[in-house]
């Protein structure tokens, strides 16, 4: 340890503590200096060179030691099959409600003229987002909530058919609050 402190020393320009001579010594002729500057880089040279070939060689094993770095795996693992297949099932299953949610959207919209048909379809929608508890993946509220309104805007709309459409609303509220859980235990 007290070597490798040594030989960062040296590398970092403090090799002058090695040398022999100091390099700081005065003397009064030119010629003297400059061999001063010239012992002293070449002990400053050979020191760094003899620290760095020290430290290479006690260096080396511990690079050996180290463990080897963890392969890639190859061929996923079960868990990992298991979960994509879990991932894929839920897909197709938001896919298939989807598919109603839009199909009973576009009744609603286009189709359904009478107040009996319009509070059937709100009604049939809530019933929808009782049984998947929520909206699926790819509905969001404000855009059913605008189709709802387009509708609305166009004319015909009575008070049923807006009980109707209060209840949906309140009912996807309940549905995405994070606070369904009842707490049986407090009587508040």
């Amino acid at each position: 340890m007290k070597l490798q402190i040594a030989a960062l020393m040296s590398l970092m320009g403090t090799s002058m503590a090695f040398t022999s001579t100091p390099s700081f010594a005065t003397q009064s002729s030119s010629t003297s200096l400059e061999a001063t500057r010239r012992e002293s880089l070449s002990s400053i040279f050979t020191t760094s060179a003899a620290t760095l070939a020290t430290l290479t060689t006690l260096s080396t094993p511990a690079f050996a030691a180290r463990e080897p770095r963890p392969e890639y795996l190859t061929e996923p693992t079960e868990a990992f099959k298991e979960s994509e297949r879990q991932r894929d099932e839920f897909r197709r299953n938001q896919l298939l409600l989807k598919k109603k949610f839009t199909s009973l959207l576009d009744r609603l919209t286009f189709e359904s003229t009478t107040e009996a048909e319009l509070v059937t379809d709100l009604d049939q929608l809530r019933a929808l987002v009782i049984e998947t508890g929520g909206l699926p993946l790819g509905i969001k509220k404000d855009e059913m909530v605008k189709i709802i309104r387009a509708k609305k805007a166009k004319g015909f709309w009575p008070t049923n058919v807006e009980i109707s459409y209060q209840g949906l609303t309140r009912e996807i509220a309940y549905q995405q609050s994070p606070n369904r859980e009842k707490d049986t235990a407090n009587p508040l």
